[in-house]
């Protein structure tokens, strides 16, 4: 696989793992998405002093309201952080 293909696998693999732990299979709860955050992404939640902020977070990836995070959310939070990342590394 190229690099690409292997990253795009790394990140259904992650989605998958937490998703399964609690609830649907096919989304994140608010609990599973604190937990991948913390394992995955602990950066951003050391940068986000604010304990609401996940809720803030959570409310922001969930775009039709059902209060669960689907994995083309997921995607819109893993391409925001890259492109974050990105302009940082470039400055």
């Amino acid at each position: 696989m190229s690099q690409l293909e292997t990253a795009m696998a790394i990140m259904m693999k992650t989605f998958d793992k937490y998703a399964a732990t609690e609830g649907k299979k096919d989304t994140l709860t608010k609990g599973e998405v604190k937990t991948l955050l913390e394992k995955e992404l602990p950066g951003l939640l050391q940068a986000a002093k604010n304990p609401g902020e996940v809720d803030k977070l959570m409310k922001s990836l969930d775009f039709n309201g059902d209060s669960e995070v689907d994995f083309s959310e997921f995607v819109v939070l893993v391409a925001a952080m890259t492109c974050a990342a990105h302009d940082r590394c470039k400055k």
